[in-house]
């Protein structure tokens, strides 16, 4: 069973930047092997997430909606369309 990817972009309110930077250190791991938030440009994070399995980031999602309701105050929508996030998931394929 490949490990499973999955990548959420955010855009943040101006303004808001350092707070988020620092809300996001205090948020709690949901199950990730590992995972990186990093900053993207002037008001856009994001974050990477690399699971076991598509059922562990199944199992995660309730605390990693959790996680993003800590925060959801500082962000902006990035469209209509999307929302506040903009997520892709896959199973990894290759892995060096």
């Amino acid at each position: 069973m490949p490990k499973y990817a999955t990548n959420v972009r955010f855009l943040v309110k101006e303004g808001e930047l350092d707070a988020c930077l620092d809300a996001t250190k205090s948020l709690p791991n949901c199950g990730e092997l590992n995972c990186y938030w990093y900053q993207t440009g002037d008001d856009t994070i994001a974050v990477n997430s690399i699971f076991e399995s598509e059922e562990a980031l199944m199992k995660a999602r309730p605390g990693m909606i959790e996680n993003l309701n800590q925060i959801r105050h500082l962000l902006k929508d990035i469209s209509p369309e999307l929302g506040i996030t903009n997520p892709i998931s896959g199973p990894i394929f290759d892995e060096k």
